[in-house]
Formats: structure tokens, C-alpha cells, sequence
């Protein structure tokens, strides 16, 4: 399929072709009809799947007819780089229109802001919860003409609290709108807040990615003490190849960070205690080259769109499959290859079995020679879960990310 079978506007046409965009991805085969015909739609999605040309190339064809100088679409989304991101992408798929697009966030001067707003400077809104509440208080948006609510990443948005605060901007929309709905997951509070908005919606299920074939996958075992001479021998070796680095923590990060740059390494942080500017220095750096590695922890890297990244790290193995995937997402990009690199303890023995079971082989298990793993045995190998088989003892049956009792870690096997 192509997007010309689409019938939008020729201006969009052109913008798509702009972008380099040749075949829609699934997501956008399936939701794009659905958004064009008036629907409420609920995608089922994950990350880097094109949601946001799904739901804004035909929010763009409907607002092409109609008023100029007001908000007729709000976009809400869970950190400053997402919404970012897909008021850059509005504006680059718009670039043929006289649609204007604006991005509402915390960690900058209000200000700006709420001076455009009042001046009617934008018929599209890509907001946080937080920033967009401050700016209706303060008497400087007007919600009352928005036609289209877009919910991206709700599931984060519930991880991140703001779910208080999507309900008090829905309570001020017009109760006649379009509502597009996208999350990676369902948990009940997401679920009962989309059947609350949403009327008779198309349903867009995407399967989760599997991470491309041209990125090799690796694991180092372990222990806590031996991270950090692990990252340093595996940076070492790897020389300046382009490294992202994610930690559980902005704790970690920050450490991280401050030891690798003692080291010599042309390193910086992205985490969320950071302002907006130096959030944004850190990301331009890292994608023009002044940083070879950015140690980043996920939510502050939800919404980082950087081309050439050789290689994925994760100091800390993250809490599920789906967190995994869309993390070694970010290297092997547009057939290029690519390498992530598991620093994983022995309480990580769960998630590497989900890992292996999902790509249906063990990961290669590495060692660093050089490295003094003291009293650890680094050859030990973690087999894959027998099908049926009970969860490792000592484990709970919840992710690690559960709130179940945290009990004694299993060893490798």
C-alpha cells in the first residue's frame, strides 16, 4: 500500500514525501481510514510503530477546512521530549499548510507560552498534563473548540501520575469531539479511562516489535560491584561508537555519568531532575556528535529520536519485555546495524529467559578477560525457562516491577 491511497490533501501528500515516508507502517494502514472517517479510535501500540503520523496526518486533512486562530486539536503525552517530538513531526508533515502546531511543557518560562496563546498562535497543542492545567488556570487557553483528543502513551502517563490530571482537562473539553487513544498496554485504570471517553472506537491492535535482525544481542553476567568496570572495558574497546546507556535511576545516571566523564569519555545525562535546556543540550549533543555517550534513564529517553546509535547498553536491565524491546529499538535502525549489551545480576535471571524465550535462542553470553571478577563466577549461564516450567526459587511470579514482596534472588543456572 501507499500513502497516495490514502486521498489526503496534496499539501500533505507533499509533506509526507518531504519526510522520506514511502509505505505506511501497520499502524498507519489501519488507523489512518478509521481517523479520516469521523472514529473514535483505541490503538494498541508500542513506541517507534508511526503512531503519530497514524493519528496526525489525518488530523491535519480535517482541520485544512475551518476557523484559523484556535485550538481544534490537544495532543497530550507523558514527558517534554515526546510532546517535543510530535509537535516537530506535526509541523514537518503540516510544512505545506498554514496549520500552526505549538508544544506546551514544564521545565521552560511559561511565559512564551502563554503569550502565544493569547495571540491565537497555533490550531494543534502537543502538551503535558501539568504545564497545560497552569496555562488554562491562568485564564491563557482556550479549550472550548477543541474537535480531537489524542491520549499518546497513556499507559505512561498513568506510570508517571497524571491520570488526576487528564480527567480535569477532559472535564473542560467540548463533549462532542473525536478521541484517538494510544497505549503500549492496558491496565485496568487504562482501560476504564478509555471505555470512559471513547464511543464505539475502531480498535488498532500493532504486536509488539521484535527488535530488528540486524541488531546482535549479548549478555555479561554480573554482580553489582562489577558494572562499572564492565561499562568502562566494554566503552574502551568499542572506541567512539555513538553508545546509549540506560539506568534504572537519575541517581544512577548521574554517577554514571560523573564517572565515565573522570574517565575521558565525551559523556552526558538525560534524566528528569535536569531543566529543559539541558535535557535538549544533552540530546542535540549526542546527535550531532559533541557526545559519543548519552546515559539516559527511560523516562527521560521516551521521545529521543537519534539515527546512527551502534550501540545499547543497559547498566540496569529494565523491569519487562516490552521496556527491553523498545529500549534495543534505538540502535539498528533503517537496516543499519546495530548491538545491545545486557549487564545482567543474578535478579535479572526472570527477565533473560522472557528475553530468550521471545527470540527463540539463548543470548550469547560474554566475558571481559581483563576484568578482576574476584570470588563471581562469570561463565555461569542462564538457561532458558522450560515451557510450564514454576518461576526460579525465591521469585515471585510478578515482573520485577510488581509490588509483591522483594525475596531472595535466584543464581544464575
Amino acid at each position: 500500500m501507499k500513502f497516495s491511497e490514502f486521498e489526503l490533501d496534496p499539501r500533505l501528500q507533499a509533506g509526507i514525501v518531504a519526510m522520506g515516508y514511502v509505505q505506511p507502517t501497520p499502524i498507519q494502514v489501519a488507523a489512518i481510514p478509521e481517523v479520516l472517517a469521523g472514529r473514535d479510535v483505541l490503538g494498541v501500540a508500542q513506541t517507534g510503530t508511526g503512531k503519530t503520523a497514524a493519528f496526525m496526518l489525518p488530523i491535519l486533512h480535517h482541520l485544512l477546512d475551518g476557523p484559523r486562530g484556535e485550538v481544534r486539536a490537544l495532543v497530550l503525552a507523558p514527558t517534554r521530549e515526546l510532546a517535543e517530538q510530535i509537535h516537530q513531526a506535526t509541523r514537518d508533515l503540516g510544512r505545506k499548510t498554514d496549520l500552526r502546531s505549538m508544544a506546551i511543557y514544564g521545565g521552560v518560562s511559561k511565559r512564551p507560552q502563554s503569550d502565544r496563546l493569547r495571540r491565537g498562535g497555533a490550531e494543534i497543542v502537543v502538551a503535558c498534563p501539568g504545564r497545560l492545567l497552569d496555562l488554562y488556570r491562568d485564564g491563557d487557553l482556550d479549550l472550548s473548540q477543541v474537535e480531537t483528543l489524542v491520549l499518546d502513551e497513556a499507559d505512561h502517563m498513568c506510570d508517571m501520575g497524571f491520570l488526576p490530571d487528564v480527567r480535569r482537562i477532559l472535564n473542560k473539553l467540548p463533549e462532542q469531539r473525536r478521541n484517538l487513544f494510544f497505549s503500549a498496554t492496558m491496565p485496568p485504570p487504562i482501560r476504564r479511562l478509555a471505555d470512559g471517553i471513547l464511543t464505539a472506537p475502531a480498535v488498532v491492535t500493532i504486536d509488539r516489535p521484535a527488535p530488528a535482525a540486524t541488531v546482535s544481542q549479548s549478555i555479561y553476567p554480573t554482580t553489582e560491584g562489577l558494572k562499572l568496570p564492565l561499562l568502562s572495558a566494554i566503552l574502551e574497546k568499542n572506541g567512539h561508537e555513538r553508545t546509549l546507556v540506560f539506568t534504572r535511576t537519575k541517581h544512577r545516571a548521574r554517577y554514571v555519568t560523573a564517572v565515565l566523564d573522570r574517565q575521558g569519555h565525551r559523556v552526558a545525562e538525560l534524566q528528569g531532575n535536569m531543566s529543559q535546556s539541558q535535557r535538549r543540550e544533552a540530546i542535540e549533543g549526542f546527535r550531532k556528535g559533541r557526545y559519543d555517550v548519552l546515559v539516559a534513564t527511560d523516562i527521560a529517553a521516551r521521545g529521543i529520536d537519534v539515527i546512527g546509535i551502534e550501540m545499547v547498553v543497559n547498566y540496569d536491565m529494565p523491569d519487562n519485555l516490552d521496556a527491553y524491546t523498545h529500549r534495543v529499538g534505538r540502535t539498528g535502525r533503517a537496516s543499519h546495524t546495530g548491538e545491545a549489551v545486557n549487564l545482567a545480576s543474578a535478579v535479572d535471571t526472570m527477565l533473560v529467559r522472557e528475553i530468550q524465550k521471545e527470540l527463540g535462542s539463548p543470548l550469547e553470553q560474554r566475558v571481559v578477560p581483563d576484568i578482576d571478577y574476584g570470588g563471581f563466577n562469570p561463565h555461569l549461564r542462564i538457561q532458558p525457562q522450560q515451557t510450564g516450567a514454576p518461576a526460579p526459587r525465591g521469585m515471585s511470579g510478578r515482573s520485577r516491577g510488581g509490588r509483591g514482596p522483594r525475596r531472595r534472588a535466584p543464581r544464575f543456572c
